[in-house]
């Protein structure tokens, strides 16, 4: 388990953490999600040792960690970058930490073996770097981050590099990496997709403190506050209320309590259509729609509609 307790760092004037506490549970899979400057890195640093708290402790597995240096603290890390070492073949990047942990030539072997079947990339080890696909590349990182066995490995953005499809299918992978090896891993992300598919938990971080934390679903469905409401996807005002797009349902009757609105552009995205309304008091609204429901509407730009709220609880803007 990692517990980080009341954690203050600043840059100068710039407050980066403010008195922030987490806990992330032995063997999850715990996302940092947040906005660029919402200290989620400098968090995550901290907790690896690269960076001292002004103020506050790191626990590891119950060790006081705070002034620890990073090689002693069972970490292993995997950044954006991967930093490979380009003279080095598939099979001597992962098998490096091992050689300097100076293990026997034989366990190297088959730890490294054992690493690149897992990570899929078996076939690959006497390759180098460059020869290589960028999501090739991050499983490698990742096999050399796992291969000391470290007893947390902390990710920072290691999927921001590349493209959105092979984001996807590397973020189904390290679910599956993850369910298979359970070593207890912290995700750094500004991706709310990325955060909601892959994590166990997310602590949602906004201006240097954690907003919210929690299972994905639990946190969608019951934000804390307009913020994490905003951050975790699509929301649209009706009124004083903020609600999901999904959660707003559409009458070609008046119904009382309803809004009037007008169609202004109807999107057909596949399985969803996006209806964009003016409200009376000028204010856009987005409605997200299934193909059926739009079907059965039959929506025309300029119709007058009423809208209501119709799904989860809505938050006070």
């Amino acid at each position: 388990m990692i517990a980080a307790t009341n954690i203050t760092k600043r840059f100068g004037d710039f407050v980066a953490l403010d008195d922030v506490s987490l806990e992330v549970p032995d063997g999850s899979l715990t996302a940092l999600l947040g906005p660029s400057g919402s200290g989620k890195s400098t968090l995550l640093r901290i907790i690896g040792g690269l960076e001292a708290p002004d103020a506050g402790q790191v626990l590891i597995n119950d060790r006081d960690a705070t002034t620890t240096s990073p090689q002693r603290r069972g970490i292993g890390f995997v950044f954006q970058h991967y930093a490979a070492f380009k003279h080095m073949t598939v099979r001597d990047n992962v098998a490096f930490g091992l050689k300097v942990r100076k293990q026997p030539k034989a366990r190297i072997k088959e730890r490294v073996d054992e690493l690149l079947g897992i990570v899929g990339l078996a076939g690959y080890a006497e390759r180098y770097p460059s020869q290589l696909s960028g999501g090739q590349r991050q499983r490698m990182a990742l096999a050399r981050a796992l291969a000391v066995e470290p007893e947390v490995l902390l990710l920072d953005e290691p999927f921001g590099a590349l493209d959105a499809r092979v984001r996807t299918e590397l973020r189904e992978w390290l679910r599956r990496l993850h369910e298979e090896v359970h070593v207890t891993t912290l995700l750094v992300t500004h991706d709310q997709e990325e955060a909601m598919s892959i994590a166990d938990h997310i602590a949602v971080m906004d201006h240097g403190r954690i907003e919210q934390v929690g299972a994905p679903r639990d946190l969608y469905d019951q934000p804390a506050n307009p913020f994490v409401m905003s951050f975790l996807g699509p929301v649209s005002k009706l009124g004083s209320k903020l609600v999901r797009p999904h959660d707003i349902s559409l009458s070609q009757i008046a119904v009382e309590g309803a809004a009037q609105a007008m169609v202004s552009r109807i999107v057909h995205l596949g399985f969803e259509v996006r209806v964009d309304l003016m409200l009376a008091e000028g204010e856009a609204v987005e409605v997200q729609l299934t193909r059926h429901e739009a079907d059965e509407l039959e929506l025309h730009v300029d119709d007058i509609v009423w809208l209501r709220s119709a799904g989860a609880p809505a938050l006070s803007a």
